[in-house]
């Protein structure tokens, strides 16, 4: 296993900020509402009125941190081996059977689940293509 050296702390650094702003902006004022609908959440006419929860923050936070971590480990400890095929390999075999499931057993819409599936694979490989170029 390859020591964690200052350059990889920038880039995981980096990608975790990054991967959250994403995350931000997918669902915020890309597909927030349509996100919220397909839910079956109620959506004020105005827009999000309020701040959003902290602990839904702090919770987001740590799991965009392990999804970064995961990958950077399954990437080879930051190795630049193949940036997309491990993102490919993660969303393929963990992510879009998931999603599946909450087809299958949750009677979720197959537009949530083109919403979630694309956020997370471009979200995939936007991590991926940090951690391989930012070092």
């Amino acid at each position: 296993m390859c020591p964690i050296t200052h350059e990889s702390q920038l880039a995981l650094l980096i990608a975790v900020i990054a991967s959250f702003i994403f995350g931000a902006i997918w669902y915020g004022p890309l597909f927030g509402r349509t996100w919220a609908v397909l839910n079956g959440m109620k959506v004020p006419e105005e827009g999000c009125k309020g701040k959003p929860p902290v602990r839904s923050l702090l919770i987001t936070f740590l799991g965009t941190c392990l999804t970064v971590f995961g990958l950077a480990y399954i990437m080879g400890n930051y190795k630049p081996l193949c940036s997309y095929g491990p993102a490919l390999i993660v969303w393929l075999g963990f992510v879009v059977p998931l999603l599946l499931s909450s087809i299958a057993w949750e009677c979720k819409p197959w537009k949530l689940f083109a919403i979630n599936a694309v956020f997370y694979l471009l979200n995939f490989y936007l991590i991926t293509v940090i951690l391989t170029y930012v070092r």
